[in-house]
């Protein structure tokens, strides 16, 4: 390897073994999980440093939140990094830019390292104390209108969960489309004539290279940068943020999901259908604040639209809303699109 994963952790492995377990690795934003090590990613490289799982002591999830995260302002204003605990105390994190890829490590992880913790120490006593207070909000005898809500609520979450690929993909697709119905045509412009012109200082630094020109390097080194950072800003013009390939891929999703959920009883329009929405929707009758699935659906929206910068939420609870919110966003929270 031209650049092998550097250990971060007393344990190494062997070049071969390492080459062979990287590349088989599966592969979530800059990390990858692989047979025998974590991967973390470092500012400018992917999968850089490794930790074999015998040393992992606990891996979790970290969000910073901008103060306009919940804001409804743009897209939300979250950084997501995978943090892995060894050593007794010592920690790494990697910066992901899709919170997603955090989640889907997490998951994986869960699954298939199921004796590795995937919440802080101190995020478990939290969970564990929601829990308890939680169970004392529901009541303990519901209506029978209530109950049946409940029966239909649970059984539809149920179908959804057969296919957590289709729910993830409805979340990539709406929160794409939220994020490029909010992208500024200045933006596309500005990224475009930034890459342009680290192109055109690139190209004028090699011709001075060549003509053994004073400072043709610095030309060539600002130019790199200056393209670099337009490609990673996520601005240039493309595919992935023209607004027609963003509507329809969300209506393809969508399309799909109505197409999975025609002939079941699931009592959620199609791009609400994720099992976090259903969830929400059977607390709310659970609690006593609703007792049909149309009332437990108009709460949960209520509850959403009332999430603002202001508003102080548990890590759950945030990564339920970072979740489903940009499902009600995506389409103003109508129920007909």
């Amino acid at each position: 390897m031209l650049f092998a994963p550097r250990p971060i952790g007393k344990t190494t492995l062997d070049a071969e073994t390492l080459d062979a377990d990287r590349r088989g690795c599966r592969r979530m934003g800059p990390c990858g999980m692989g047979e025998r090590a974590i991967y973390l990613g470092s500012r400018y490289f992917e999968r850089r440093f490794y930790l074999p799982w015998g040393e992992a002591e606990r891996v979790f999830k970290r969000v910073a939140m901008s103060s306009g995260g919940f804001s409804g302002k743009g897209a939300f204003g979250a950084m997501a990094y995978l943090v892995v605990r060894f050593g007794g105390g010592q920690e790494k994190q990697c910066y992901c830019k899709r919170e997603e890829d955090v989640d889907r490590a997490l998951e994986w992880i869960a699954q298939n390292r199921p004796s590795i913790p995937t919440h802080s120490a101190e995020a478990e006593k939290k969970l564990a104390a929601e829990a308890a207070e939680e169970e004392a909000r529901f009541l303990k005898t519901l209506p029978a209108e209530a109950e049946a809500a409940l029966e239909t609520l649970r059984a539809a979450k149920k179908h959804l969960e057969k296919r957590p690929g289709l729910a993830g993909e409805l979340v990539a697709a709406a929160k794409q489309k939220r994020v490029v119905d909010n992208l500024k045509p200045g933006y596309l412009i500005g990224g475009a004539l930034l890459a342009a012109l680290g192109v055109l200082a690139m190209l004028y630094g090699a011709w001075g290279l060549l003509r053994h020109s004073a400072g043709a390097g610095y030309f060539a080194a600002g130019g790199g940068v200056a393209f670099f950072t337009a490609l990673a800003s996520g601005v240039l013009p493309s595919r992935w943020t023209s607004k027609k390939y963003a509507q329809r891929e969300w209506e393809r999703v969508v399309g799909a999901c109505r197409d999975y959920c025609g002939g079941h009883d699931v009592p959620v329009p199609p791009q609400y259908a994720h099992p976090i929405v259903l969830e929400r929707m059977i607390r709310v009758v659970r609690e006593g604040r609703a007792a049909s699935a149309a009332a437990a659906l108009a709460v949960v929206k209520d509850d959403l639209r009332a999430l603002n910068s202001s508003v102080t939420v548990s890590q759950r609870e945030h990564d339920e809303v970072a979740t489903v919110k940009p499902l009600f966003l995506a389409c103003g929270y109508r129920d007909e699109i």
